[in-house]
């Protein structure tokens, strides 16, 4: 009910108008959607487990293992020069690969650019989910095949995309729920705004992961907001808001497992906030020590997402020795493959800068095609012309060799990798 909706009254005496306001109640009961004062664990509580709950604790367990040594390579690789920028992971991968085994086949994942690790956990190419922080491509995946929307490097821009795709979804009454990924610095954008707003007024079926990793690049939580929580933002828009502890991964999995079914029942979007750390840089071109202490990071290195599941595990008799050792061998596989592949140069071809961005090019696009063409060619006759280098020379290098890092730390890790 709006204000010109109400109707003013008369006191007893019949004097006076009552206030419109007099007779106001809240549209909706805020209760239901405040989240709980402490974040929502699992691990270390005695919780009990069916042997569909064992399994996957297990399967999450296997997601982390090879979620950690997924991200050590790819920062490797960004170390040698084979790719332009990697936003790590590490420290976060309970969020990662929980988001992706919650959801459904037939569901969308909205990632940010720190999220590759659950776009690998979703089902796509460890390669693929590279492409884009390789710098070859718009996105190396087929967002409509995978069911991945692509790595969006604009903070929260995927948020109102990730919920106009659910609205349209329940306008066709297609089973889809949307599951858009963001990190606290996120949060502070309009996009972000705008996305819960539309969300709540639609009943959208999305589900909202904030990753709260402590840091915007530099600028820490409290630099960012006064609310009591980033899951308590969510009342305001009529969301329902949920906190959990990010690095136990059985958590974070229970309580966006209950937000996608509630989304998928009609009930609405759900925020869901998770408590993490950012363990490594905000990049290969950040350096955290100069916003940071070693004594800030200590407490999280000892509350790490996979220690934490591998410990729960072995205390339940749901790992052995032998099986531990099994996972980690395939993780090895994994990043072995990724090493060798990333290793290869592409074959690119510029024209296709200007291919999947409209779906009819632009008068502004074809021009700019057409002087592509143009700058292609006269390179290629320059070439042709040239004269040949002198023998004997030292090739002047295009990428940095694996090992070729300034810092020695750099290269006892890289020699690490490439043993592997």
């Amino acid at each position: 009910m709006t204000v010109l909706e109400q109707t003013p009254g008369r006191d007893e005496s019949g004097a006076r108008p009552t206030p419109p306001t007099a007779g106001w109640r809240p549209r909706t009961d805020p209760a239901p959607l405040l989240p709980d004062e402490t974040p929502f664990r699992l691990l270390g509580t005695g919780a009990r487990l069916d042997k569909r709950r064992k399994e996957l604790w297990r399967e999450l367990y296997r997601g982390l293992v090879h979620g950690r040594r997924y991200n050590r390579q790819a920062t490797a690789l960004t170390r040698q020069g084979r790719l332009a920028v990697y936003p790590s992971s590490t420290g976060q991968e309970g969020c990662e690969v929980a988001a992706a085994l919650a959801l459904a086949e037939q569901d969308w994942l909205f990632p940010s650019y720190r999220d590759t690790l659950a776009v690998v956990a979703r089902g796509v190419d460890p390669v693929e989910a590279l492409t884009l922080l390789r710098g070859d491509w718009h996105t190396g995946y087929d967002p409509r095949a995978t069911r991945v929307a692509p790595l969006s490097t604009p903070l929260a821009t995927q948020l109102p995309h990730a919920v106009g795709l659910a609205h349209a979804a329940r306008l066709r009454g297609d089973d889809v729920v949307a599951l858009a990924m963001v990190g606290d610095g996120g949060t502070s954008e309009g996009d972000f705004h705008e996305a819960l707003n539309f969300a709540a007024v639609w009943q959208a079926p999305v589900v909202f992961l904030v990753q709260n990793n402590g840091f915007a690049i530099s600028v820490p939580l409290a630099k960012q907001t006064a609310a009591p929580s980033i899951a308590h933002k969510a009342v305001g828009y009529g969301v329902a808001g949920r906190l959990v502890d990010g690095n136990d991964a059985p958590a974070v999995h229970q309580v966006l497992g209950e937000a996608v079914a509630r989304a998928r029942a009609g009930a609405g979007p759900t925020l869901v906030e998770a408590l993490t750390y950012r363990i490594e840089a905000h990049t290969n071109a950040d350096d955290a020590t100069r916003y940071r202490s070693e004594e800030e990071v200590a407490p999280w290195l000892a509350h790490d997402p996979v220690a934490l599941l591998e410990a729960e595990l072995r205390q339940r008799r749901l790992l052995t020795d032998t099986e531990a050792e099994q996972i980690a061998h395939e993780a090895e596989t994994m990043a072995a493959d990724l090493r060798a592949r990333m290793n290869t140069d592409p074959v690119l071809d510029p024209e296709e800068l200007f291919a999947h961005v409209y779906a009819e090019p632009t008068p502004q696009l074809r021009e700019q095609a057409v002087l592509l063409r143009g700058e292609l060619a006269a390179d290629a006759d320059a070439d042709a012309h040239a004269e040949p280098e002198p023998t004997g020379g030292v090739a002047r290098e295009t990428r940095r060799a694996p090992g070729s890092d300034d810092h020695p730390g750099d290269r006892r890790q890289d020699h690490q990798e490439r043993a592997a």
